[in-house]
This record gives structure tokens, sequence and C-alpha cells, in this order.
């Protein structure tokens, strides 16, 4: 089933709206055809997850059962996290690496974009599992999902992590800019929907949650430290706070972007249960003009293990 899965998103990637830039930006699509991974539903990691990234946030079975489903026959087993890998175009990336400050205007679009074709993804593939006779859920599209601030430490964390849902499915890992690195690199978008279809668990190359990250495995890059504008990156690891700061600012520079302005979407994001509208817009500095920006640097030396 996961290559009728794989189908049909590459029909969704190559004919939706959304991830096709207006003809003022070329018109060229802003992914390239998705990566999919599949996670066990009962993984060891979610517990784990309780404590790596904050106490509330869900396991499978919480998230689909608090999100109003009736927990499967089979109860977690049955599970299976659908994780997608939305890789930006070439095009995109090469423009945007160009850029040191503000981001460059084909990427704050794209980026913005992007918000609303995830969803249109997520929307679609549930009704596709449905129409299969399945269940499905988007988690971070139910009433559950919210964002939660740790002021005592200075972050802020998800009840349901996508990033971590595509380190359990196999997709990657993490980095020292707190990027997730697929086999098409950093510069990605990623989205999960959660079903009790049969779909086939995709293994993992390794439980070491940085094992594509050089600054980790070799201790030979710190190339997303340089590009960080905002200072939030150090060898310590990545500074959320000041990278909200700097993303603000973006915000506000590229509301009053002329070619901008008429076609940026806002969007809705829940922060510890109230609803705060914002504008997706993006930095992304440190993950244009490093070795993991278009994909995984640790690719060829794990071929030759």
């Amino acid at each position: 089933m996961n290559d009728q899965v794989q189908e049909f998103l590459d029909g969704l990637f190559k004919t939706e709206t959304f991830n096709i830039l207006p003809s003022e930006f070329g018109g060229g699509f802003i992914f390239d055809p998705p990566l999919i991974g599949v996670a066990a539903g009962d993984d060891d990691l979610y517990d784990r997850y309780k404590e790596l990234v904050g106490p509330r946030h869900k396991t499978p079975l919480e998230m689909w059962t608090e999100g109003g489903l009736s927990e499967p026959e089979g109860g977690a087993s049955a599970l299976r996290v659908l994780a997608v890998v939305f890789p930006f175009t070439n095009h995109i990336r090469q423009v945007a690496r160009k850029e040191t400050e503000v981001p460059a205007e084909i990427y704050a679009l794209a980026r913005n974009w992007a918000t609303g074709f995830m969803a249109e993804v997520q929307y679609q593939t549930v009704s596709w599992f449905k129409e299969q006779g399945d269940e499905a859920q988007a988690a971070v599209k139910t009433e559950v999902h919210t964002l939660i601030p740790l002021l005592e430490k200075k972050t802020i964390y998800s009840t349901w992590s996508e990033r971590h849902m595509a380190f359990a499915a196999g997709l990657g890992s993490f980095s020292l800019h707190e990027a997730f690195i697929s086999e098409a690199g950093c510069n990605i978008r990623l989205a999960t929907v959660t079903t009790n279809a049969p779909l086939t668990v995709t293994p993992r190359y390794s439980d070491e949650p940085y094992h594509n990250c050089l600054h980790y495995t070799e201790n030979s890059c710190d190339k997303c430290l340089e590009r960080c504008p905002a200072e939030a990156i150090t060898t310590e690891g990545h500074d959320k706070m000041k990278c909200l700061a700097y993303l603000q600012k973006v915000e506000g520079i590229n509301r009053e972007r002329e070619q901008l302005k008429p076609l940026l979407k806002q969007y809705h994001r829940k922060v510890s249960d109230q609803d705060t509208r914002y504008i997706p817009a993006g930095c992304a500095f440190c993950q244009f003009g490093v070795p993991c920006m278009d994909k995984n640097p640790m690719a060829k030396k794990r071929q030759k293990e």
C-alpha cells in the first residue's frame, strides 16, 4: 500500500495550485516530488518524546483518541504514522542561498504558500484513506495540537512534532540548527497523517538522533552557525527565542514588500490554547548554502559501509 500512497501524493504535487508559483515568480513548482516514510503506532520512541520534546507531546494513540476517533482494534499497534517530506525545488534554493539578511522574495512566498499546500495534502490524504475504507487523521489539524511555551527554559514545543515523527519513520535525523536532514536535505517542510491502514513500517538507519549531521558525526561543520543572522545557533545548539524574534522581524518586512503584499496568505496558529494570526515567513538562512541544504551529507559514506 505504500506504493499506492506514493503514487497518490506524486499526483497531488503535480496538480495542486498551491504547489505552483504565480506567474510573477515564474510559475514553476514550489516542491519537488515527496519522500515518504511510515512509523509504527507503538514505537518505543514516543514515550521518550515526552521527555525530549515536552511532557504534553502526544503519542499517536493519544492524539488519535483525544482528537475524536475511536481506539482501533489492536490499540496503538494498529496505527501507522505516514510522514511526508516536501523538498523545495533547486531553483528556489539557488535563489534563496544568495541572501544573507532578509529571505529572497521567492522563498518567502514559497514558504507561505507551502502552509496552505501542506494542509491541502493532509486533507486530501485523509480523504483518500477513508475512500479505501480506513480511518485517518492529520494530527496538527485537530484541536489537541498546540504550541506550548516553556518560559523557564526559554523555548517552545509542540504537542505533535512533525520532525520527531519523521525521525520515527526513518526519514532522516536532526542537526545542530534543529532542522531535519532528510535524503533531500534540510531545506524541506514536513507533514504527517496517522491512519489505521495497513502501511508497511519503514526502517530507521539509526536511533542516534544526529546521524546525518556533519557537526555531530564528524565535528567538521559549523556552516549553519555562520549563516544565522540572529546569532541563534551556537555549538551548544539552537536558541528558539532568538530565532523567533528574528522571524517576527522578517514577517514585518515581508508584509511591506510590494511584490508579496497581494500574494501572502494568512493562517491561524494555536499557541497555549489561544489562536494567534500570523503570516508564516521563515528565515531559513541556516538551511541555505550549507552541506545539508539539498542532500544528506552522510549518504555517500553510508553507502560504503
